[in-house]
């Protein structure tokens, strides 16, 4: 039951039934809901003033996350690649309503204008005026309309990217989060590459080899169906069953979300092996594996990944799937940043990391990133090695064992968990065997001023953001013994099978 009209003053006819019914923040509309990775287009938002209005000096933020390497906006040139418009359309009015006094609109783009995760923002500032409910502010990504090629859309893909909008409607720099937000998928685009995944090394017998389609950016396809040839040579120049050449359908497979991928079986004597991959008008692809008396079988793992539990992209049930059946790993480590991840996603992601763990086949591990600032240790990797429910978010004693809590959902002070390093090496060093502790470089570098030998067996040397060599030879040159792992640090929803990104990091 709603309260009555107010009776008894001078007010515009209507307008007060109006603006109840409109939401107080206001409401975001968007041109699109599907977007081709990659590709060059306008995008037009549409942010509509809610009930709350939006007084002088007040902000609107359009947001996204800040790993999206979507191309950098500009407001300078609008004949150039690129650039971004905010302009102000007046709602209609009540009789005895007066027309906003808004002069202008200033728009700038800031890569870190916004909180984590939706860091990157359009900010529109509302210069000597204000606005009335149901104004709009209509936005354009990449205006075409002064003659410019438009925007370069985000090259990987996502199921459900977001553009966030944030008003702080009384100019108070305290911003507000806009209910609805836009949401489009960005899809693979044509198939334009082959590629091949098959181990390097291996002890004479069965092989699996996995044949997968990429689009330009190094998605793999979905929808498509071709053909392509299989070219298997030996070290006598014959196939492994005395044909050196056979024709398989990449078809989209329903067991792995739809992607074009497929896994070839062959067996193999000793020696050299070159296996290639070709289909018309793609580039193709080419393998080469080595059978050895006495190999030992050799696994392929990813320790470092992140969903869009914490910073990364997609779900955790689409990395893990596409660790296991687009990039043709043998292990795989989940990572949740601790001070962001909520315990209810951390224990749903356990549980789905139980699901698709298949010993002799997909091994996936469960893992968190300690994110220390470097003065207190730096940036440490926990994997959880044994089965069961980890220690996290609290040890064994109820202990926080997050570095600390703060996330989207979480109100009021910051408070230290455990903090500094030595506090995690205390929650875990009773069960070395069970964690393994992997220092490495990324948003906040380890500070190798910390050791702790049990729990640290591994230090991460190459990433996603870039080769740190020089991190190994600091461990050894003090005297630690440890082993090098790369991992992918991966963001953008490819584990194990990264491409390069544009803008913000990536390696293959």
């Amino acid at each position: 039951m709603t309260d009555p009209v107010p009776t008894g003053h001078i007010a515009p006819t209507g307008l007060y039934e109006r603006n109840k019914a409109r939401p107080f923040l206001g409401s975001t509309a968007c041109s699109h809901r599907r977007l081709v990775a990659g590709e060059w287009t306008e995008v037009t938002l549409v942010y509509e003033v809610g009930a709350s209005g939006l007084a002088d000096g007040a902000g609107i933020k359009l947001a996204m996350k800040f790993y999206s390497d979507w191309a950098l906006f500009q407001t300078t040139d609008p004949t150039a690649a690129n650039f971004v418009s905010a302009e102000y359309e007046a709602g209609p009015l009540m009789p005895g309503q007066s027309p906003a006094t808004v002069q202008a609109l200033k728009v700038r783009f800031d890569q870190k204008g916004h909180e984590r995760p939706y860091q990157k923002a359009i900010v529109i500032d509302v210069i000597d005026g204000y606005l009335n409910p149901g104004d709009r502010i209509v936005i354009r990504l990449g205006d075409r309309r002064q003659g410019g090629p438009g925007t370069r859309v985000q090259t990987f893909v996502e199921q459900g990217f977001r553009f966030r909008v944030f008003i702080d409607p009384l100019g108070s720099q305290k911003y507000a989060e806009v209910p609805g937000d836009c949401v489009l998928d960005i899809v693979p685009g044509a198939p334009a590459a082959l590629r091949l995944v098959a181990p390097r090394l291996i002890a004479p017998g069965p092989v699996s080899l996995l044949l997968r389609a990429d689009d330009i950016w190094g998605n793999c396809c979905l929808g498509a169906t071709l053909d392509a040839v299989l070219t298997i040579a030996g070290p006598d120049g014959a196939g492994p069953d005395g044909k050196r050449t056979r024709t398989v359908a990449l078809v989209p497979d329903p067991q792995a979300n739809g992607w074009l991928v497929r896994r070839e079986a062959f067996d193999l004597g000793a020696g050299e092996w070159r296996i290639a991959a070709a289909a018309p008008g793609l580039a193709p692809a080419e393998a080469f594996v080595t059978a050895e008396d006495g190999a030992p079988r050799a696994l392929y793992a990813d320790l470092h990944v992140h969903s869009n539990d914490t910073v990364g992209t997609n779900d955790t049930a689409y990395n893990l799937s596409y660790g296991r059946d687009v990039a043709g790993l043998d292990v795989l480590g989940y990572t949740a940043n601790d001070f962001n991840v909520t315990e209810r996603a951390w224990t749903e992601a356990v549980g789905l990391i139980d699901r698709y763990n298949e010993p002799d086949r997909f091994v996936c591990y469960p893992g968190t990133e300690w994110c220390g600032n470097s003065a207190a240790g730096g940036d440490h990797n926990v994997i959880f090695l044994r089965d069961g429910q980890p220690r996290f978010p609290a040890d064994g004693r109820g202990q926080p064992v997050r570095s600390f809590e703060w996330n989207e959902s979480t109100r009021g002070a910051l408070r230290p968990g455990a903090w500094p390093l030595d506090d995690l090496y205390a929650a875990y060093r009773d069960d070395p065997e069970g964690h393994l502790l992997i220092p490495h470089v990324g948003g906040r570098r380890c500070n190798l001023d910390w050791h702790h030998p049990d729990l640290e067996r591994l230090i991460e040397i190459g990433s996603a953001w870039g080769q740190f060599h020089w991190v190994y030879a600091e461990a050894l040159a003090r005297g630690y013994r440890l082993g090098a792992s790369a991992s992918s640090d991966e963001h953008q929803g490819r584990c194990g099978g990264g491409a390069p990104a544009t803008a913000v990091f990536g390696a293959r």
